[in-house]
């Protein structure tokens, strides 16, 4: 594979930071209604977007194509901790990238979070920003998705040591030299956990910030709040 050419088509804001040095990973998995709309707005601000095709028995690679993302197929479901390696690895390809975002393609992450995180690291010079929505009362998770959190929260905090208020979140921000040595191994939702294994095992500098994630009529319907509940408990039990 060759060293990835950023898009050159989409109009950036000036104001967005980090816009030419960030990729965006966004794991895919059929997420074709909502995918081309997540990507465009998304790319917005920032151009640099890998969407990784897990499989997806859809139309969602092409879709996400077709709004401007580089696609990287997955040939079946191999679970999201994958296809985030999958996508840092292929970010990792740019000699120009200094960081990537992890990005959910089904519009629960909030573009304004991100750049506030990008923001962050570079003003305070850290190796990692990670989201949390128990940071502020923006987020409104049901009742077993919050304790669930809560369990991975102390379950993580316990044996990582590292000390966060939300563990299982997908936004984060992590820099080059983070991705270059963060071993992403279990591929299914676990490597959530893992990834903050990696940081205390690295001793990497961390920080949050509060962030929004959206619940939507469409991601419930999806049904995965529940089964996300569900399979963070599992993986924490039996990875």
């Amino acid at each position: 594979m060759s060293t990835p050419e950023p898009p050159r088509e989409a109009v950036v804001e000036e104001t967005s930071p980090g816009a030419d040095t960030t990729w965006f990973v966004v794991p895919l998995f059929n997420e074709g209604q909502v995918v081309g709309d997540v990507i465009r707005d998304l790319r917005t601000r920032y151009p640099l977007v890998v969407a990784v095709d897990d499989g997806s028995q859809d139309d969602s690679a092409a879709i996400a194509a077709r709004a401007g993302a580089a696609v990287v197929r997955h040939p079946f479901n191999m679970g999201q901790g994958a296809a985030l390696k999958t996508g840092i690895d292929y970010a990792l390809r740019d000699p120009g990238m200094r960081q990537i975002v992890t990005f959910d393609s089904d519009g629960q992450h909030q573009v304004d979070d991100a750049a506030a995180m990008i923001a962050m690291r570079d003003a305070e010079g850290v190796d990692i920003v990670l989201g949390s929505r128990f940071l502020d009362s923006r987020t409104k998770p049901g009742l077993l998705k919050r304790i669930v959190l809560r369990g991975a929260v102390w379950y993580t905090n316990l044996t990582s040591g590292v000390k966060l208020t939300d563990a299982h979140n997908g936004l984060r921000v992590i820099g080059r030299e983070a991705c270059e040595k963060i071993a992403i191994e279990q591929n299914r939702m676990a490597h959530a956990s893992e990834i903050v294994e990696e940081i205390g095992r690295h001793k990497f500098t961390v920080r949050e910030h509060p962030v929004h994630i959206l619940y939507t009529d469409y991601s419930r319907s999806k049904g995965q709040s529940m089964l996300n509940s569900v399979n963070i408990v599992i993986d924490m039990l039996f990875r």
